[in-house]
């Protein structure tokens, strides 16, 4: 099975307002195209349009990772993923994966510091220990890339999209390397709530009808 880059990023979507803000999940499809086009925590950053966001629905229902959640009442459908059950994935896999395919190719440090809000890891030897264990699945789901030139560490690479492509990689920005982590934080979470209000008003309006 391998996914489109679309459908990695609406099931990955899916996973991380799960694990990070389960309160406004499952989503509507307003919520998810805007997590989709979110633009902290992602590489590449995206503009993609309902029809496309609904078609990458359509086949990951088809491939058994998603479904719509159908409630009576309720005015618009929402949407889950299932790739614990169909991959057989555990919360660690899932915040681990998740944040591969939403940002690419990283470094254990990086896995681990980006899936703080999803799952604490006790440190990075936990995370590698993931890495390894999904590295080990038949067929692995993830590997590890041959250090680059000017790179001090490897990086890991999720495999539900296919083989990655050197472009694949997020550049190091300036101001990261200076340390202004706390700025895409506070961005994240600004997003965050931002689709919690969106999705209060659109429980609200089904009250209403």
């Amino acid at each position: 099975m391998e996914l489109t880059p679309v459908q990695v990023r609406v099931a990955a979507a899916l996973v991380e307002k799960e694990l990070t803000t389960p309160d406004n999940y499952p989503l509507s499809m307003n919520a998810l195209l805007s997590a989709c086009n979110q633009t902290s925590n992602r590489y590449p950053v995206v503009d993609y349009d309902q029809h496309t966001v609904a078609n990458a629905l359509e086949n990951l229902k088809a491939s058994g990772l998603a479904r719509v959640v159908y409630s009576k009442g309720m005015r618009v459908d929402k949407y889950r993923h299932v790739l614990h059950e169909a991959l057989h994935l555990e919360r660690p896999d899932l915040s681990v994966l998740c944040v591969l395919m939403l940002r690419g190719p990283q470094t254990a440090a990086e896995i681990r510091t980006r899936t703080e809000r999803m799952h604490a890891f006790a440190d990075q030897r936990e995370v590698e220990g993931v890495l390894s264990a999904l590295g080990s699945r038949e067929p692995p789901f993830v590997m590890l890339l041959p250090r680059q030139p000017g790179q001090k560490e490897q990086r890991w690479a999720q495999l539900l999209g296919g083989q990655p492509a050197p472009e694949d990689v997020a550049p190091v920005p300036a101001a990261a390397v200076a340390g202004s982590g706390p700025r895409s934080d506070r961005l994240s979470d600004l997003e965050d709530r931002i689709a919690s209000l969106e999705a209060r008003l659109e429980a609200l309006e089904e009250a209403r009808e």
